[in-house]
């Protein structure tokens, strides 16, 4: 099936779309939703990835996390769908998690909004019910992980026979997680003349070997790295905190209400969510500006004066707003979106730490993106500081300690006649220590130190290691255990059972099948990661025996996974799952 690609017609360019975006050939109904969202201008694999896909070309890809890829696949695809018959999957979605395939399904539906295109995540850990429902009523696009994918095809609650695009979004994640199977029967359930699209952070062979048996002369792209000055990664502090997706604007205004910055960038990735988190911030008593495409001339001049002279405290930006201003070095850089590429993150922390003076870059990030602060880190050759996002009691602590820093710097300044004879007055009315308590309370209450805040809760984080030592041969196979050892970012092997002790932090999840079930030690970590809706770098190492296997995850997040697995199925099959203790009582597991 041929589709040429459509180039952006006068009424689109009349109506003010984005050139970038129009010149692409999308239709007018997804540009008026991409200039409602905010989004100002294509990024590098969005340019080169919509045009061979609007054409129906298959598409081989290589980019990472937070590129602008699921736009790159998703524009092009539903622009093909939309004239065609509705109400049956025209397009497959592969992804490696739960947590991937909600936060892809949320953008098919926003960036579907105009055409009315119908979306449906089909994960585990989530009721069967409900997507049996939804598939028998019909719908367009279905955001799978393989796992449950294949359980309704087995089902044949899944029809895939009218398909015309299958997109493997991060295929080597996918491979690692031990899919490599199931994705191969998935796709021969699809149509032979469908149209395919695969992308991959990585280029392994293994990813190469999938591309050459299910696509078809496809387009390869890789996107170019910026050229980077040699010098150009300025001495800053760089810290990062990981913080679930829901929790992030939180945390945002937390890092700031502690860091108290005179003069800040804060970047984010569209006009929408510049001016959300601007608001939010103004909201609570920071004074900040946004800046972005949205605005004409004479509000950008008004924006970049208060700034300039100190009346605005942070300015908050896109990367195309903040392109070629003349901004003053700043104290801090703060990346509440990644930017597309370690470079673009080089580039912007280059505005602070300049001629001597000492800056700081801050990054919030979602647990999906720890991989990227190791290539930043290769690149800048500087460390980022991962830690925790501070405490309501922190917050409170460092607030006291502003209040009286600030009341040391008045007492040395002097000045005081007019308020001494107020002071006086109340201190002969009670206990003076009380009266500047009260004095202290209301400076607190007035800098928002009596606004109710909550804990953001901790996420799991480790410092992604170099690229995976592989299985290593353990002697007989059918009386050693079968071990996978930790890819990137995976952490430690722990000891074998039997000999005692585990890996600081991690505990050990019993899983009652083994080998003989045909469990593999990918089966359990894409298991882990779908149903308790985790990163799959956070699960330690795993074992595999002959009747049961043994993982390791974090400590606190132990529970959470023993009850997730519980409600599951592995290998088609309810396991005994539960906290494995180091010395078990009579010597079995």
């Amino acid at each position: 099936m041929k589709h040429e690609t459509t180039t952006p017609s006068a009424e689109s360019q009349a109506k003010g779309f984005s050139p970038g975006f129009a010149a692409l050939g999308l239709e007018a109904a997804l540009l008026t939703t991409l200039d409602t969202l905010g989004y100002e201008e294509p990024t590098p694999i969005q340019r080169e990835a919509i045009p061979p896909l609007l054409a129906g070309r298959d598409l081989l890809g290589q980019a990472a996390t937070g590129t602008g890829k699921t736009a790159a696949f998703t524009l092009p695809l539903l622009q093909r769908i939309a004239h065609s018959a509705r109400r049956c999957p025209s397009v497959l979605i592969l992804v490696p998690t739960r947590e991937l395939a909600i936060q892809v399904a949320e953008s098919v539906t926003r960036y579907g909004k105009e055409l009315r295109v119908s979306v449906l995540p089909v994960y585990g850990g989530q009721a069967i019910g409900p997507q049996l429902y939804a598939l028998k009523r019909g719908v367009d696009v279905v955001v799978a992980t393989p796992g449950r994918a294949l359980d309704h095809i087995k089902r044949k609650t899944l029809q895939l026979k009218t398909v015309q695009t299958v997109v493997l979004d991060e295929a080597d994640e996918m491979l690692d997680m031990g899919f490599a199977e199931d994705l191969d029967a998935i796709l021969e359930q699809t149509p032979k003349e469908r149209q395919t699209a695969l992308f991959s952070a990585t280029m392994p062979p293994r990813i190469a070997s999938i591309a050459k048996r299910h696509l078809k002369e496809p387009v390869e792209i890789k996107i170019a790295k910026e050229p980077l000055k040699a010098g150009a990664a300025p001495r800053v502090h760089q810290t990062a905190y990981i913080v679930a997706r829901q929790h992030k604007e939180m945390a945002l205004a937390r890092i700031l209400d502690m860091e108290a910055p005179k003069s800040a960038l804060v970047f984010c990735r569209t006009r929408i969510e510049v001016d959300e988190i601007t608001a939010m911030l103004t909201g609570r008593g920071h004074k900040a500006e946004a800046i972005h495409g949205g605005m004409n001339q004479p509000q950008r001049d008004r924006v970049m004066n208060s700034f300039r002279s100190g009346q605005t405290e942070l300015l908050v930006a896109t990367d195309v707003a903040a392109r070629g201003l003349d901004i003053p070095s700043v104290s801090h850089v703060v990346n509440y979106d990644l930017p597309t590429s370690p470079e673009g993150y080089v580039h912007r922390i280059g505005r602070t730490g300049r001629a001597g003076r000492e800056g700081a870059a801050i990054t919030v990030i979602d647990p999906r993106e720890q991989r990227l602060l190791w290539n930043i880190e290769q690149l800048t050759k500087a460390k980022i500081v991962v830690t925790p996002v501070p405490t309501v009691a922190d917050l409170r602590t460092k607030r006291l300690a502003r209040i009286k820093s600030a009341i040391e710097d008045v007492l040395a300044a002097g000045e005081l006649d007019l308020f001494r004879a107020v002071a006086t007055a109340l201190a002969e009315e009670g206990n003076p220590t009380e009266v500047a308590a009260a004095a202290l309370k209301l400076v607190f209450r007035l800098q928002g130190g009596e606004r109710k805040e909550q804990d953001i809760p901790a996420m799991p984080s480790r410092q992604p290691e170099r690229p995976s030592m592989g299985r290593r041969p353990m002697g007989d196979p059918r009386s050693q255990p079968s071990r996978m050892m930790p890819r990137e970012g995976q952490g430690r092997p722990f000891s074998p059972p039997g000999r005692g002790g585990r890996t600081a932090g991690m505990a050990k999840v019993y899983i009652g099948a083994g080998r003989e079930a045909g469990i593999r030690p990918g089966d359990l970590v894409g298991a882990i990661a779908n149903e308790a809706g985790l990163n799959s770098n956070v699960i330690g190492a795993v074992e595999v025996m002959d009747r049961f296997s043994l993982v390791e995850v974090p400590e606190v997040l132990a529970r959470e996974i023993i009850e997730a697995l519980s409600r599951t199925r592995i290998k088609g099959q309810k396991v005994g799952v539960r906290l494995f203790l180091d010395q078990p009582r009579g010597g079995r597991a």
